[in-house]
């Protein structure tokens, strides 16, 4: 039977093996990828058509016309299509506020600058098909991008159940393929005479999928790398069943999900770890999940607790006190109160559920609106203007060595 390891915060050994991310890569792994992906942007849809018969059993052709997503939407139970559009709302008016303002400002007499704020022309969403079909992983990208502006949403996904088809049909997507997998990626990446190239890569996928898409980063946008889910929960108080239900929530995504729950109060830490075991009995993931990836770990004090949970910078943060939640944190996501479970977030709060994992929330947050526009300056200059700015400008550029940029001043107010 599966339960939480009660680990002392004192205990560095033990805090240092639970953090531990993966050192270096799997070099037979990403060569295997690479593989993939060179091979379809070099022969198309050839290539593509035999990765997806091998990995998703799928056979061409792979665009799912409006017509078939219409007849299996309608399949769809009616409160999971009330549920579809209840949540699409959500995540649209959490997406309004997103956005980045275009502004004007003038910097001197004659000097004006402006922000402009443009969509990106087309973007790519990938959406799961493993385990469990994921209709909230194709609104949560695709809606964002719809706000933004985006003229073209591309989503691919390697078994569209009817329920992904519901919602690629709300969130207003342009074309849905049947693929996925390394080889979904190269084809949004390069583009093949079936699938569109896409100026933007986004949501999560299994490992192929996040070294694929660290693979072609270069060439085409993604929105991050993304890893094992993960969740951390900060509480002194509460109940048991609640704290454990959401370690296990998290645990049944993925055998490499990590669930950790800290503390200042040992009694919680046993009882939790207590309940953690009865719910986790016989699900044979979540057990896995917790056995590898799970812990309770025991703190002297609130703060300590908060420290250890910036240190980690996880996907989810839980935290049970608005006193806590009024602290410097490093999270993808905050979850305040014992009534904010995350699974809440996965669905229907509007705030988005494509987040960063292994740390990356120490210098991003999650998806946003704001990742599907460009952000560019547009610059107005009177002779008047220029004539104020001469005089930085030369100095400037003159004591970098760069005469051109000087002289190409000077030629004008001479």
């Amino acid at each position: 039977m599966a339960t939480l390891r009660i680990v002392d915060a004192t205990d560095r050994a033990a805090l240092e093996r639970l953090f531990a991310r993966p050192v270096g890569s799997d070099r037979s792994f990403d060569r295997r990828v690479r593989g993939i992906v060179d091979r379809v942007r070099k022969s198309g849809d050839r290539a593509l058509a035999g990765f997806a018969r091998r990995f998703d059993r799928v056979e061409p052709p792979f665009e799912v016309t409006p017509a078939e997503m219409h007849a299996q939407a309608s399949h769809v139970a009616p409160d999971v299509r009330r549920a579809i559009a209840a949540a699409s709302r959500h995540i649209a008016r959490v997406a309004r506020r997103q956005l980045p303002k275009s502004w004007r400002t003038r910097v001197a007499p004659g000097v004006m600058v402006d922000q402009r704020v443009e969509p990106l022309a087309r973007v790519g969403c990938y959406v799961p098909g493993g385990r469990f079909p994921l209709p909230s992983s194709l609104l949560m990208t695709a809606i964002p991008a719809r706000v933004a502006g985006v003229a073209d949403i591309i989503a691919v996904c390697p078994r569209p159940v009817p329920a992904v088809m519901a919602a690629a049909l709300e969130a207003g997507v342009s074309r849905l393929f049947r693929i996925g997998g390394a080889h979904a990626i190269a084809a949004l990446a390069y583009g093949t005479a079936t699938v569109p190239r896409v100026d933007k890569i986004v949501g999560p996928g299994n490992r192929f999928v996040a070294a694929a898409k660290a693979y072609v980063v270069g060439d085409c946008a993604i929105d991050f790398y993304a890893g094992p889910t993960e969740i951390v929960i900060v509480a002194g108080a509460g109940r048991p069943a609640w704290i454990a239900a959401d370690l296990v929530a998290q645990a049944e995504h993925d055998p490499d999900a990590r669930s950790i729950f800290i503390t200042w109060n040992r009694g919680l830490a046993d009882r939790v770890a207590t309940a953690v075991a009865r719910q986790a009995a016989g699900r044979d993931v979540v057990e896995r999940s917790l056995v590898s990836h799970g812990a309770a770990i025991v703190t002297r004090t609130a703060d300590e607790a908060i420290a250890l949970a910036n240190r980690i910078a996880p996907e989810h943060l839980v935290v049970d006190r608005e006193s806590l939640a009024r602290q410097r944190l490093t999270a993808g996501a905050v979850f305040v109160g014992r009534f904010a479970a995350q699974a809440a977030g996965d669905y229907a709060t509007g705030s988005n559920h494509v987040l960063p994992t292994w740390g990356a929330a120490r210098f991003r947050g999650g998806l946003s609106a704001a990742d599907f526009v460009r952000v560019m300056s547009v610059q107005r200059i009177t002779r008047a203007g220029l004539n104020r700015l001469a005089p930085t400008i030369v100095s400037l550029a003159r004591a970098e060595g760069l005469m051109g940029h000087a002289e190409s001043i000077e030629v004008r107010l001479s």
